[in-house]
């Protein structure tokens, strides 16, 4: 074989596919359109966000890039919601687009055993029985052969960008969409439908009214997202927000019929949690107004980003749109926004480690699973990596459970449910958030990384480093009084700080504020904990009761036929899984955990 991996696409899933193989010590490369757009940030330039920046901070527990690229890169930090619960608060950053983008090709072009080629692949080659992936051909009719594939393609697999009544093949405005792929993997039996995603307007940062903005900065105090930075400090800058108002409605419904997305032209479903403006106004018309963010797109330029405000209208349009919204009324648009619409896979054809079910030695990852954003892509793109170099030694796949991470429920509801619209991660999926927090990521998932060789030893000496710390801290607590009581029973009272408590023991006040938070969260959240794990317990329980993969389920009486027929098609791993597909009775289960237990 040339190579023992290949990735195709340089996008997030493929920069932490390509990366977790050749770090883990195989002959890798990668395979993209344009090596100049490694890492690009199409959308967005933010990383993390509400159950967004747990996976961040999961990927890079196990030994993942992304949060080393945005601790390097970003402008702006915030914990969001933090007024809430711990459970559900979670990092974001805004990110200087170039920066991110250069520094991942950087980082690619450094790594050993990892080589970079640019063309686009149109084909997976497979052996004489069609039976196993074994290479890709290109383009320009090159072959590379290799033991393991791994497909990450993003929107470019037969991409089509729409604005009003142009569209035009594209993964990108102004870049080639990849031809051919999505034709191949349907030739060989494989279910490719079509999503849609879109992006608002960028406009110049100079033409921009700021007093009629509300300004917003960011948080003070920055938490990093890779475990194995302590602290950042740079100069950050604010973000600004507007609304929409009764004018700028008036001029999309105005327009509405010059809408590809209500003209019938895009067939692929859009993102329901992310809706583009018009979308908006169709679905909420009692709503008078809409929030905008005016986000910085980088240090080193004046392109701002329209958050809030994506659209596939026409250029004519979008102007009006715009020019209606205070603030914005002089805005020069730099870049129009647009709609693109692109192949995916769906992902019941794929097992729990994303290898595909249909040809063996085949990962697939990210966008082309169906997903939106760039963290639920890095995540799959991390475990498929680490899933083909598995495969290709021999040992079991690393599979994440819904109970010890987010990345887990993520590639859990894609392979048992699947998706026909762009899936979006949300804490509300995870049963089991509480044990998520995005803090605790390094304790539940870094000895993981560690044992598939992904996670190195200065990864495992910081994990011993925290945890030791807050085990010193807890015992200096614990042996001292404060109000009357013990100093760890005080610290349960919801109305008692770790900051009330360091004025009494200044000792305190030596540990890191990490230490001092995660700590505090633990002794208050001690009783909720608990009652969790108990629920785990009973998860776990219904995992371990495995169904083999040759299960005969006609050999079942009394199942009904529309749970048969999932059953089939899906192939759970597990009694746990089976529950979990739609469709499928609680009768059903109850049936089928009889037999096996016969």
């Amino acid at each position: 074989m040339d190579y023992d991996v290949i990735v195709i696409g340089g996008g997030h899933a493929g920069i932490e596919a390509c990366l977790a193989s050749a770090r883990i010590g195989f002959r890798t490369l990668l395979v993209t359109q344009s090596i100049d757009a490694i890492g690009r940030l199409s959308c967005n330039p933010a990383v993390g966000g509400l159950a967004k920046g747990n996976l961040v901070r999961e990927t890079d527990a196990l030994g993942g890039q992304m949060g080393l690229l945005i601790d390097q890169s970003m402008i702006q930090f915030r914990i969001l919601n933090r007024r809430r619960g711990p459970a559900v608060q979670a990092p974001r950053a805004q990110a200087d687009k170039f920066s991110y983008s250069r520094l991942a090709k950087e980082t690619l072009e450094a790594q050993d055993n990892l080589e970079l080629f640019m063309d686009t692949v149109v084909d997976i080659l497979t052996d004489s029985a069609g039976r196993k992936a074994c290479g890709v051909r290109t383009q320009r009719n090159i072959t590379f052969t290799s033991k393991a594939v791994v497909l990450t393609t993003g929107t470019f697999m037969n991409g089509r960008i729409f604005i009003g009544e142009y569209d035009h093949s594209a993964g990108r405005l102004g870049e080639e969409a990849a031809i051919g792929l999505g034709d191949a993997l349907r030739e060989k039996g494989f279910d490719v439908g079509r999503l849609k995603t879109g992006t608002p307007a960028r406009v110049r940062f100079s033409s921009l009214d700021l007093d009629k903005m509300e300004k917003q900065e960011g948080d003070s105090e920055i938490v990093p997202f890779s475990f194995m930075h302590e602290k950042i400090e740079r100069p950050m800058v604010p973000c600004y927000i507007t609304y929409t108002n009764e004018k700028t409605h008036q001029v999309i419904r105005d327009n509405m019929h010059r809408s590809p997305l209500y003209g019938g032209k895009i067939v692929g479903k859009g993102p329901r949690y992310c809706p583009s403006i018009e979308d908006k106004v169709v679905r909420f018309p009692d709503r008078p107004r809409h929030q905008i963010f005016v986000e910085p797109e980088g240090i080193g330029t004046q392109e701002m980003y329209l958050n809030g405000l994506s659209t596939s209208l026409p250029e004519d349009v979008q102007h009006d749109i715009i020019h209606s919204i205070e603030g914005l009324e002089h805005a020069a648009i730099m870049r129009p926004a647009y709609a693109v619409e692109y192949d995916y896979l769906n992902p019941i054809q794929l097992k729990p480690s994303l290898e595909t079910k249909r040809l063996e030695n085949l990962f697939v990852a990210g966008q082309t699973n169906g997903t939106s954003g760039y963290e639920e892509a890095a995540c799959q793109g991390l475990m498929a990596g680490i899933n083909a170099c598995q495969k290709i030694k021999g040992e079991n796949p690393l599979v994440l459970s819904r109970t010890e991470a987010y990345i887990g429920v993520l590639i859990d509801d894609l392979v048992t449910m699947g998706t026909k619209e762009p899936y979006r991660m949300f804490t509300s999926r995870a049963e089991y958030r509480l044990n998520l927090r995005h803090d605790t990521a390094d304790e539940r998932l870094t000895r993981k990384g560690y044992e598939v060789g992904l996670a190195k030893d200065d990864r495992m000496e910081a994990l011993s480093r925290k945890i030791e710390s807050i085990e010193s801290l807890q015992d200096i607590i614990r042996h001292r009084g404060f109000g009357g009581k013990n100093a760890l029973e005080a610290l349960k009272n919801p109305e008692i700080t770790m900051d009330e408590l360091s004025q009494s023991i200044p000792e305190i006040n030596t540990f890191p504020m990490s230490t001092r938070l995660q700590l505090e969260l633990r002794v208050k959240y001690d009783g909720y904990i608990k009652r969790q794990d108990r629920e785990v317990d009973r998860f776990t329980k219904l995992e371990g009761i495995k169904i083999p993969e040759d299960f005969n389920y006609d050999a079942v009486e009394g199942i009904s036929s529309e749970s048969r027929e999932k059953l089939k098609m899906i192939r759970p791993e597990s009694i746990g899984q089976a529950s979990r597909i739609n469709g499928v009775r609680v009768s059903d289960i109850t049936v089928l955990l009889i037999y096996l237990r016969k």
